[in-house]
């Protein structure tokens, strides 16, 4: 399949760039379900969070903070079959039904999802099981497709019929923005009509440990979990059609090696290029989602870069999604997109003065990305 490479075109300008229309959004978190309890959460500053671990698991996690998800599979995808489905299979595929909408067409349409590495506990038991059953054979066969990294976007596409381009990316906290720079470049070449497009990730006692023995979570922060879903389209001759919840103007990725100081700068440059792309100037960016609050020592990295890409302090409007929904990794991204439609779309606020939005990240390895999105008003 080739695929257009945004990286390699010059810098767009407001006649140049293709949008997307952001048309529907399936979440779930520690806020519920749906983009008006994230709304919620946010305002209030605080979500409810799911039903913690039953007493038999609570055992197998480190001494953390968690958010669990807030949802009932079975009220979205049935009991059929629930059981042999990992908790990632059930986040990803629930976010995915919420976002394809029950009347929906379904021609053309495909799946792209980011994750770190699919259900990291499904990995983690099927691994075990290789070690202490009598010999490595002696393991349970239906469970090895929950392994698999692309089991999330696969089983969705099998259960909807969507025979469009299906694909899973990952890169750790950046793997939502992945995903959505993946989306963008196969609906702009042609690919696909529409594009399921997000990011998921569990909370199982596998990740809690990596992250308690690895001790990158910023002090006073929960480890959650959850899966944001668009969908998405091109927008054609600039017009968005009916009423998108927003457009997504750029998305932009990028690595920098020698320390959190060529991080920053990385930063600042993939901000500034999406900016000049989208036609929008720092000025016009209202909302800031950041994503580095969750891991220990990089906030202070991508407050330096946006500080500089936007030409002052951030005195916009800040979401702080991380403190609501916990660390959320390979999803993080993919909520913070969530928070701003939420924000937009939230029936207690005004927002119709507010042009664009920004999401950011910040990887632990040098990776960093950004999105920029703009108010539905604003396309008007």
């Amino acid at each position: 399949m080739s695929i257009v490479d945004d990286q390699r075109r010059p810098a767009a300008t407001s006649r140049t760039v293709v949008p997307l229309a952001l048309d529907t959004a399936g979440v779930v978190s520690a806020a519920g379900l749906g983009l008006h309890a994230l709304a919620d959460a946010l305002r209030r500053g605080a979500a409810g969070g799911g039903q913690p671990p039953a007493a038999h698991e609570a055992e197998a996690y480190p001494p953390l903070a968690l958010r669990p998800a807030d949802f009932e599979a079975a009220d979205i995808l049935g009991s059929k079959g629930l059981n042999r489905l990992t908790r990632a299979e059930q986040l990803g595929m629930a976010a995915c039904t919420l976002a394809l909408g029950p009347d929906s067409d379904r021609s053309g349409t495909g799946v792209v999802l980011g994750s770190a590495v699919g259900s990291s506990g499904g990995v983690g038991r099927f691994t075990r099981d290789t070690f202490v059953r009598e010999r490595p054979y002696m393991v349970n066969p239906s469970a090895f497709p929950g392994t698999l990294m692309n089991a999330v976007a696969g089983r969705t596409a099998i259960r909807h019929g969507l025979t469009d381009a299906n694909a899973t990316v990952s890169g750790g906290p950046l793997a939502s923005l992945h995903a959505l720079r993946f989306a963008r470049n196969t609906l702009v070449a042609g690919h696909a009509r529409r594009l399921l497009t997000g990011g998921v990730e569990e909370l199982s006692p596998q990740s809690a440990w990596a992250w308690h023995r690895a001790g990158t979570l910023a002090p006073g922060t929960a480890l959650g979990e959850g899966a944001a879903v668009f969908g998405l389209r091109t927008v054609p001759d600039g017009a968005p059609g009916e009423n998108p919840l927003a457009l997504v103007m750029a998305v932009e990725t990028g690595f920098a090696a020698g320390g959190p100081l060529a991080v920053a700068r990385r930063l600042t440059t993939c901000v500034r290029s999406a900016l000049a792309r989208s036609g929008v100037g720092a000025a016009d960016i209202a909302v800031l989602a950041p994503g580095a609050a969750g891991r220990r020592g990089w906030a202070a990295v991508e407050e330096r870069a946006l500080r500089a890409a936007l030409d002052g302090p951030c005195d916009r409007h800040l979401l702080r999604v991380q403190e609501v929904l916990g660390e959320t990794h390979g999803a993080g991204a993919a909520l913070q997109v969530a928070a701003v439609v939420a924000r937009w779309h939230d029936p207690h606020l005004d927002t119709r003065g507010e042009r664009a939005g920004l999401v950011t990240s910040v990887g632990p390895d040098g990776s960093v990305g950004c999105a920029v999105l703009l108010h539905p008003h604003a396309a008007v």
